[in-house]
């Protein structure tokens, strides 16, 4: 591969990467967190379950620790456990925003990453060797898995079709 074809690849990975956490992602889980209610973003099925409210907390700090901590943007503060402790907390729509403002600052961190950034090893976690392109991956499928329970406790609580095709 060259270096025209490489940069072309990165700026792939990063329209690619914010058309799925903004352009699907993103509207999906607000049309989730609309739907359910305040009082149903933080309902646990069982006491073993995380909530919505869990699961969004749990999003914007992954997404956080992995793009914005490991690209050198901030420092890595996250308080893991706290995300699936939470029994309540903020509404749904302020729990979106907050994972909508850390999509978008980790979408502008991965459309400005060089070739070079998205090749160079990172610690994550301080145990895992990552290449910047497998942090964004590993963000991409995190993400997905997860936004995918959210839809799928959202249909189970209300019984409707998301119809997300139809946004």
């Amino acid at each position: 591969m060259n270096g025209d074809d490489a940069v072309a690849l990165a700026r792939i990975v990063a329209t690619e990467f914010q058309r799925r956490l903004l352009g699907e992602q993103l509207p999906r889980l607000r049309r989730c967190v609309e739907l359910l209610g305040d009082e149903r973003v933080w309902h646990r099925p069982t006491p073993n379950c995380n909530s919505v409210g869990n699961l969004l907390l749990h999003l914007r700090g992954n997404t956080t620790q992995w793009i914005l901590a490991t690209f050198g943007v901030v420092t890595d503060q996250r308080q893991r456990p706290a995300e699936f402790a939470a029994t309540a907390g903020a509404v749904g729509k302020v729990l979106v925003e907050a994972l909508g403002a850390t999509y978008e600052q980790a979408c502008r961190v991965v459309g400005q990453a060089t070739v070079a950034d998205l090749l160079r090893p990172r610690l994550v976690q301080d145990r895992y060797q990552e290449s910047g392109l497998s942090a964004v991956l590993h963000v991409l499928e995190h993400c997905s898995g997860h936004a995918g329970q959210i839809y799928a406790a959202t249909k189970q609580a209300t019984g409707l079709d998301l119809r997300f095709y139809d946004l």
